[in-house]
Parts: C-alpha cells; structure tokens; sequence
C-alpha cells in the first residue's frame, strides 16, 4: 500500500517534469500577435530618425467626444419621462423628437416644428443608454437633421 502511494508520487513528478520541460522549450518562441515589427531601429542624435506611423490611420479613426458638438439620435414614439408624456411646450407634438446630448452632457428636444427645448430631467447617460451606435458623422446640424428625416 505504500509502495502505490510512492509510485503514483513518482510518476506524477516525472510527468510535471515532462510538461515544464516542454513549457521552457517553447517560452523562446514568440507567438504571432507578440511580434512587433519595427520599420528602422530610431537612431540617437540623428535628425532622420524613423517614426512609426499612427494606428489606425487618420481617415479611420472616429472623433472623439471632445472633437463633436454633440450626438444625435430620432425618437419616433411618444417620450415618456417621470411617467408622463413629454410634449413640446410651443406646438404640443409628443411624438417624432430628435433628442441632442450636447458635449457638456445636456440633453436637448426637437419637435418635428423645429422647436427646441432642454430637458433636465435626461442626461447623457440616459441618452447612451438609449442610443444605438453611432452611424454617421455629419458637418453640420442641417446635415444631421437631414439624414434623420427633418
């Protein structure tokens, strides 16, 4: 019975042994996504140096939030806030909005009169909670109000 015990012990570091072995032998390599290819090693003290080109390139990047004015989104259904329906205080439409989140986290109500509103009671986390992604980047507001059916 003891003899059991020993082998099984014996056998089992034998095969950790084995393993770690196979480890070291493959921790030189490098897999493929650690690979970082250099275009030139950057010489010290030289005027022509190599730099890196930027990634992802210019033309696909996305604008940041501070580049943007503000993010817009359509709200076909009626908008309801603090269960009651929001409705525009000048033409009394409460359906068709497109709601604004301006770049210092306010959020805005357009009718489809062109009457505009802040809300208070939304902010822009109601609003990312609420958007889907964003689709297309636009100029202007026209442009904007445009390409969302106003």
């Amino acid at each position: 019975m003891f003899r059991r015990r020993a082998r099984a012990d014996r056998e089992f570091r034998e095969a950790q042994r084995e393993a770690f072995a196979v480890l070291r032998m493959h921790a030189p390599e490098l897999l493929p996504f650690d690979i970082v290819r250099a275009e030139a090693p950057m010489s010290t003290g030289s005027a022509s140096a190599t730099t890196m080109p930027d990634f992802p390139p210019a033309d696909l990047r996305a604008p940041s939030r501070q580049d943007v004015e503000g993010a817009m989104m359509r709200w076909m259904q009626p908008l309801v806030i603090g269960g009651e329906i929001r409705a525009c205080p000048t033409c009394g439409a409460y359906r068709d909005w497109i709601v604004f989140c301006l770049r210092d986290d306010s959020v805005w109500l357009r009718c489809r009169a062109g009457h505009q509103v802040m809300e208070p009671r939304l902010d822009a986390a109601w609003y990312n909670r609420n958007s889907g992604p964003v689709d297309h980047w636009h100029p202007t507001l026209e442009d904007g109000l445009r390409h969302l059916g106003h």
